[in-house]
């Protein structure tokens, strides 16, 4: 069963050593770098480590975009070894519920690297829509939880 849990300083190293495929790593951020940006937005973001039951199999981190004022899936990774099992759509799932239930936005929106159809159809299969904005080697996509609002923007 997949659960998010806090990173500490037992779980850390861990999380450090997940890592993606060669041909992934121009797609995703290193769960170092992921951290220290977790460290330096402590106020709004929320780094969580993905298990499957004791197995540490990613990363999640959500968080809350100033810049723009928006609520986001800021970083996510699954471990190399442990893809393709379904664990990415469950994590996500608990990722999407925490920003949810901690802060009830009528939106969430995440980043996508221009060419990552995987990731792409992941977040499309959960209600994520393309926004067409591009920009930073990225495509905007938005998670709609308001209904009387038809398009994400």
């Amino acid at each position: 069963m997949i659960n998010l849990r806090t990173i500490t300083k037992e779980n850390i190293e861990d999380i450090l050593n997940l890592s993606v495929s060669e041909e992934q790593k121009g797609f995703v951020s290193d769960n170092s770098e992921s951290l220290a940006q977790a460290y330096v937005y402590h106020d709004t973001a929320w780094p969580f480590a993905v298990y499957e039951d004791d197995t540490p199999v990613g990363f999640i981190m959500m968080g809350y975009y100033e810049a723009k004022q928006y609520y986001t899936l800021w970083k996510f990774m699954i471990d190399q070894r442990y893809q393709n099992k379904g664990y990415g759509r469950q994590a996500l799932l608990q990722g999407l519920d925490f920003i949810k239930e901690k802060f009830n936005p009528d939106k969430i929106y995440t980043g996508v690297a221009l060419g990552n159809s995987v990731a792409k159809g992941l977040y499309e299969s959960v209600g994520f829509v393309d926004t067409g904005l591009r920009e930073f080697g990225m495509e905007e996509m938005c998670l709609n939880y308001d209904e009387s609002i038809r398009e994400c923007s």
